[in-house]
């Protein structure tokens, strides 16, 4: 049998489809659209190999509706034509029916392609769902984007991926005429990188080429992926791998390794933007205020490679590449912000202390809203000392600056300023 394992054993209904519950659990958002039949057009964004496509299928399954795909790579404007006239017959106007049009990565589709699918969204002939690993909100056009719901998919937890392959050692047809014991699976899960495809073409290219009985260790993947590496390479998962082995040669300051990695994306082809945004979410995560001129430069470089394109936005992407990865480094920014959301998700909505809401009319005015509130730029240095944080939460510091010139001198600045934050 030449079907993946990944294809064989794709759930059919929801009931299967692991994790994901807060769309389709119970109570999930789509669980209540398709319980009612009104499937809206929708964007699924996650990361690859979280089940995007399967979910597409389920979805007209589970609605009972006809379901045609097209994959941005290889469709073109006339194909997407052929299959909307094709949808316009087998559906009909002003039905909860219309059938439903899949587009695989449609971050890849230019924005004439996108613009071909406008009309008959807007008139309801298909039902339009979009797959993206990149964030719709820069990749999908908007008057496209108004017309859809996004959807996130999280990241597949320890435990999803673990139930994935018992039941692929369960119910597959090929895999459950063997005797497979998973003692260990640490290795399989961090090779897959989350992404449930590729963790299970790697648990097939080992199964397959092992007798009856097989028990799944550490030792035992690692040594047998380092021979079979270039077999599950082809596939296309590489992609991921190797903007991962970039941008930590960035964060890891090593321009020589940065080049490398970059020159096997140019001679693959790939997605010039796709580089620049990483770039620019290195230039912030792994290097913030140690050199905000970071942020500017991959800025510079993303407006540069998206009108110049292939084959000169290789220089450019070099040159920031080269740069980033010589300056210094810092992800305080990163750190606080992660700190900041985890306060928030712990601690509610705080209630704003009453000086710092705004207080545009009389009656916000008699509330005190406003009040004691102290105008910087009336002081000296432009700074007097004020709480600015809820109470329940005064005096928690979020950022703290990391050890490089420029934000040491944030230190310095920040520990004669605020003493309550023990700077």
């Amino acid at each position: 049998m030449n079907e993946p394992l990944a294809e064989r054993i794709r759930p059919k209904n929801l009931e299967d489809y692991i994790s994901q519950q807060h769309l389709v659990g119970d109570k999930g958002y789509l669980t209540q659209h398709i319980k009612r039949g009104i499937i809206p057009s929708l964007i699924l964004w996650g990361p690859p190999g979280i089940g995007k496509t399967t979910l597409a299928n389920i979805i007209a399954t589970e609605s009972k509706r006809p379901f045609y795909s097209l994959s941005a790579i290889n469709s073109g404007v006339k194909d997407i034509r052929d299959v909307i006239e094709k949808a316009k017959n087998s559906g009909g106007l002003f039905t909860t029916q219309n059938p439903i049009l899949f587009i695989d990565e449609i971050h890849r589709f230019s924005k004439s392609q996108q613009d071909s699918l406008l009309g008959a969204v807007e008139k309801g002939w298909v039902t339009l769902i979009g797959a993206t690993t990149e964030n719709p909100s820069f990749e999908v056009i908007p008057a496209l984007l108004s017309r859809c719901q996004v959807y996130i998919l999280n990241s597949f937890e320890k435990d999803d991926l673990i139930a994935l392959l018992k039941r692929a050692i369960k119910e597959d047809v090929i895999l459950s005429k063997k005797k497979i014991k998973l003692k260990e699976t640490d290795a399989l899960i961090r090779l897959s990188g989350g992404d449930a495809r590729k963790l299970l073409n790697i648990f097939e290219l080992l199964v397959s080429s092992e007798n009856n009985e097989i028990t799944i260790t550490d030792d035992f993947v690692m040594e047998r992926v380092q021979k079979n590496m270039a077999r599950y390479d082809k596939t296309g998962e590489q992609h991921y791998d190797i903007i991962s082995a970039f941008i930590k040669s960035i964060r890891g300051s090593d321009p020589n390794a940065a080049v490398y990695w970059l020159a096997r994306m140019i001679e693959g082809g790939e997605d010039v933007k796709f580089i620049a945004r990483r770039l620019l979410i290195s230039a912030s995560e792994d290097i913030g205020n140690a050199n905000p001129t970071a942020l500017i430069m991959a800025n510079n470089t993303f407006q540069a490679v998206s009108i110049i394109g292939y084959p000169e936005s290789r220089i450019i992407l070099s040159q920031c590449a080269i740069y980033l990865a010589n300056s210094p480094k810092s992800n305080a920014s990163y750190e606080a912000i992660g700190k900041a959301q985890k306060l928030v998700q712990e601690t509610g909505d705080l209630s704003i202390p009453l000086h710092l809401r705004n207080a545009p009319t009389k009656l916000m005015k008699d509330l005190d809203y406003g009040k004691d509130y102290k105008y910087s730029h009336s002081y000296k240095n432009n700074f007097v000392v004020q709480e600015f944080l809820p109470e329940e939460i005064a005096n928690t510091k979020l950022y703290e600056p990391g050890n490089n010139t420029r934000e040491n001198n944030f230190r310095e600045l920040l520990k004669k300023r605020w003493e309550k934050y023990n700077y």
